[in-house]
């Protein structure tokens, strides 16, 4: 069983940055492809990015990409999301994911991810 425990998220101005932080525990963590999803108010859970074991490989939603990277460290057993050029519509609770396994057709998917953390509150200003 995986515990995940998202930290990091705040009030910024648009235009600003903010690195999100997941700690996991309780498996190996080496072993989990890990994705970040968000949940703006009013709107379904979307998709923002994902990234596979060792974090050479990442993927992005169209609408972060080249303004969020996703990177990890195993050794500390964390995954992070740094978010720059923050706009008003990046708003959301955020949540990181485990998944057991990687499928190219299926990252996207938050059905297929088994782990979750309780979300950490992203808010940028106008």
């Amino acid at each position: 069983q995986v515990q995940l425990v998202e930290s990091g998220g705040g009030l910024v101005q648009a235009g600003g940055s903010l690195r999100l932080s997941c700690a996991a525990s309780g498996g190996t963590f080496s072993s989990y492809p890990m994705g970040w999803f968000r949940q703006a108010p009013g709107k379904e859970r979307e998709f923002v990015a994902a990234i596979k074991y060792s974090g050479v490989f990442t993927y992005y939603a169209n609408s972060v990409k080249g303004r969020f990277t996703i990177s990890r460290d195993n050794a500390k057993n964390t995954v992070y999301l740094q978010m720059n050029s923050l706009k008003p519509e990046d708003t959301a609770v955020y949540y990181c994911a485990a998944k057991s396994t990687w499928r190219s057709d299926n990252f996207h998917l938050q059905n297929e991810y088994s782990y979750w953390g309780q979300g950490t509150q992203v808010t940028v200003s106008s």
